[in-house]
């Protein structure tokens, strides 16, 4: 199964109590299933990152809600955007992701990175590391999770990490897809060509071109053929009907992040809001055919900061974007 078009959860902090957020997060994963989206996430944080509000926001533990909209759903992927890899052990994340997949009957994707929240490993008691321990201990989880994907046994006694014949059953496939998320063009680029079936991009749209020729790279290092390892791109969305209502959308992001858009030159403002695709259908269409797709992107993944509660939206995202990645006709095509 490919991943051309995901959406992505963001907050957790809008509905008035908690006993109304799961319903509605259901209503939101079922707008996206229905509109086109192959994929839903959620993120593998203890804390709200910070552009979307402060660290003692509302947030759920990821793995317990990814499975509990797989029995919601019936056709959506489903995903974490991306595993802190330093928060679970990787055998255990094997197994927690393979009894996703059993209970989603095949619909579970391995979505890991090397994590980057340095307060909440620190608060909650784990190890955060230098860059490079925090690599290096990706690199050793990948060594155990991975082959227990594939129904393999793995011995691994690294500096992280153990495993000794870890046993993992029951699986449904044997291709279970592994997603690899960031923008590290040497380290994370290289584990991307050498383990995944995906690699999800975060750069703003202008770093793209060095970003795609970086993933060109590190797949000829690994005597890799690039056409074989899935792209998208991550891509923060304000849509709307009204584009003058999106972009104050975003200046109220923006605001809420620290940022006040009134207060910054021309160059300023542009800098602040590179990553970010805001407006009409037709003028985020343009944008991405203009700044995204253009360069070889296969696919997208809608971050909506400011609208993802709302189904309307949602749908509007859908049926703006699936055309873009093929997923249907573009309108005034036949098939």
């Amino acid at each position: 199964m490919s991943i051309r078009l995901g959406y992505h959860i963001p907050y957790f902090h809008h509905t008035e109590t908690v006993t109304d957020l799961f319903p509605a997060l259901v209503a939101q994963v079922r707008a996206a299933e229905d509109s086109g989206f192959d994929l839903v996430t959620t993120m593998d944080h203890f804390y709200q990152p910070p552009l979307i509000g402060p660290p003692d926001g509302p947030m759920l533990e990821a793995y317990t809600l990814l499975g509990a909209l797989a029995a919601a759903t019936g056709r959506v992927q489903l995903s974490t955007m991306v595993t802190g890899i330093g928060y679970r052990n990787p055998a255990l994340l094997a197994k927690m992701v393979t009894t996703l997949d059993v209970i989603s009957q095949g619909r579970a994707v391995l979505g890991v990175g090397a994590g980057w929240h340095e307060q909440e490993h620190r608060e909650y008691g784990y190890e955060f590391g230098t860059v490079a321990e925090r690599f290096g201990r990706f690199e050793e989880a990948l060594a155990i999770a991975v082959p227990m994907l594939r129904g393999a046994r793995p011995r691994v006694d690294g500096r992280w990490f153990r495993a000794e014949n870890a046993i993992n059953e029951p699986r449904l496939r044997e291709d279970l897809p592994l997603l690899i998320g960031g923008g590290g063009e040497k380290k994370t680029f290289a584990f991307a060509a050498r383990h995944a079936d995906h690699l999800n991009i975060i750069c703003t749209a202008s770093e793209l071109p060095r970003k795609m020729a970086a993933v060109r790279a590190r797949c000829a290092e690994a005597g890799r053929d690039p056409a074989t390892l899935e792209t998208s791109f991550a891509m923060p969305l304000i849509i709307d009907e009204d584009g003058d209502r999106a972009r104050k959308l975003l200046d109220e992001a923006l605001l809420r992040a620290g940022v006040n858009v009134a207060e910054l030159t021309d160059s300023e403002r542009a800098a602040a809001t590179d990553r970010f695709f805001v407006g009409t259908p037709a003028e985020v269409t343009e944008q991405l055919r203009e700044r995204v797709l253009c360069h070889g992107v296969g696919g997208l993944m809608a971050n909506m900061l400011a609208n993802a509660h709302d189904p309307d939206a949602i749908a509007l995202a859908g049926r703006t974007l699936a055309p873009l990645v093929g997923l249907v006709p573009e309108a005034g095509t036949t098939t």
